[in-house]
């Protein structure tokens, strides 16, 4: 919205203490534009919401909002999109309850991409982390936008591959677009800012609040045609944002994981339910079409499995070194050695308590 006139008049609305976005939506159902809102009479305002939101809405206590909104709107990379603009995008307004606004930091041309969600545990394994960078990077570069919620974890990893390809990543975030949460993405999220987008439906100042995450899933998910699930605990909120898709019409994807992993169970219950078990990026893909002049890429393996016989014997859990001299006969200086050589080409990680765990496809 290049116009402040306009923004300051659905930010007197949005900015509002107590009005909602269902409530906005009624309002302008009701009257038609902000301007219509704001100049209608208290009696027939109090028809459609309380009389104490009427009462907040008629006021101007919310004013300073107002022009702290409108002076972040004069940066150039800053915009807000509402449901007025052709920006907006067609996806979210097929959902239940779409934002009548969103702040957007960056390219707001992103938002209606053809994208897929890639969300997951902020406790990640290296192999989940492995897999959502991976799995992003490549479907960046057949020319989707990767959408995720800036979280520690698989977002982070989401956002890093989508990056790294044409299609970029749009992060949606649980406060103000002034505020970075977790402040160790502060980084990231200023890449994000400069080659993707950061959106938010709170208003400038909004502070982390646990309430505020599972609400921005449905935006994540919104946005998206699909939504991968990585890794995840039964109790994620990532199944949030899968139940969320589903409810929205959307495909959910899910990668499967060892049995004996707490952060593969709530993936393995998602295709119980019927979510669509990937294996590759190919898999997402297959589903929902290629786009027009997709470029086709793949992962090869920086490992000689035949140099390396030890990864067949690690398999996808974690293992200790005992273990592996038992399962391949080798005396412990020699499957030491293998495991340096597997950690420094990346086809292996070490964890602590003396621990390993296989990456990727190696």
């Amino acid at each position: 919205m290049s116009d402040l006139a306009d923004a300051e008049v659905w930010l007197r609305l949005a900015l509002t203490p107590g009005l909602g976005s269902i409530s906005l939506l009624r309002l302008l159902q009701a009257f038609g534009t902000p301007g219509d809102v704001l100049s209608a009479s208290p009696a027939s305002l109090s028809k459609v919401i309380s009389k104490r939101v009427v009462s907040d809405l008629l006021a101007y206590e919310h004013e300073p909002a107002v022009v702290a909104a409108l002076n972040w709107l004069e940066q150039p990379t800053n915009q807000l999109v509402t449901l007025a603009d052709d920006l907006y995008p067609s996806r979210l307004l097929e959902t239940v309850d779409p934002p009548p606004v969103l702040y957007v930091k960056g390219n707001p041309s992103l938002l209606s991409a053809p994208s897929v969600a890639v969300v997951g545990s902020r406790n990640a394994t290296p192999q989940g982390l492995e897999n959502a960078e991976n799995f992003s990077a490549e479907l960046s570069a057949q020319g989707w936008c990767i959408v995720s919620g800036l979280a520690l974890g698989i977002d982070a990893a989401a956002h890093k591959g989508g990056l790294a390809g044409t299609g970029s990543t749009v992060a949606v975030v649980g406060t103000g677009l002034d505020i970075v949460y977790p402040a160790r993405n502060h980084a990231l999220a200023h890449e994000v800012a400069q080659k993707g987008a950061l959106v938010s439906e709170f208003p400038l100042g909004t502070p982390a609040k646990a309430g505020h995450f599972p609400r921005r899933n449905r935006i994540i998910s919104g946005l998206a045609r699909g939504t991968l699930v990585v890794e995840a605990a039964l109790a994620s909120g990532s199944l949030i944002t899968a139940r969320e898709a589903v409810e929205q019409g959307r495909e959910v994807f899910a990668i499967p994981g060892s049995i004996h992993s707490p952060l593969s169970k709530g993936c393995h219950a998602l295709i119980k339910q019927g979510a669509k078990l990937v294996e590759t990026a190919a898999d997402i893909v297959e589903e929902l079409g290629d786009l027009p002049g997709a470029v086709q890429s793949s992962t090869h393996s920086a490992v000689d499995q035949i140099e390396h016989e030890l990864l067949k014997y690690m398999g996808y859990d974690l293992v200790d070194v005992d273990t592996l001299c038992n399962r391949a006969s080798l005396t412990p200086d020699k499957v030491c050695a293998m495991l340096l050589e597997l950690e420094l080409a990346g086809a292996v990680a070490a964890l602590p308590g003396g621990r390993y765990q296989r990456l990727g496809q190696h």
